[in-house]
């Protein structure tokens, strides 16, 4: 959509600028649209949508069983403490 509006504008920044405002969004927003597309065509290095969108879930089932090994580990640690007082009172 961009590159066929070059011609008009000066540059393709101005071209985005341009059509940003006709749709309502900001031009940076179009630019990130845009190279995130061609991305996913391969005509740009850098990570694709499916494998940003797979590297966030992983990311989040990460962070999601941490919780309960954080909660064990803090209760371990306080039964470990708890026995060791019981043995050291007389």
């Amino acid at each position: 959509m961009v590159r066929n509006h070059e011609g008009e504008h000066g540059s393709q920044w101005s071209a985005m600028q341009s059509i940003a405002a006709k749709i309502g969004c900001s031009g940076e927003t179009l630019r990130n649209w845009v190279r995130q597309s061609e991305r996913d065509q391969g005509v740009r290095p850098g990570q694709m949508t499916d494998e940003r969108e797979r590297i966030k879930a992983l990311e989040r089932e990460n962070r999601e069983l941490r919780q309960p090994n954080e909660i064990l580990r803090k209760a371990s640690a306080y039964f470990a403490m708890a026995e060791l007082d019981r043995w050291s009172r007389p």
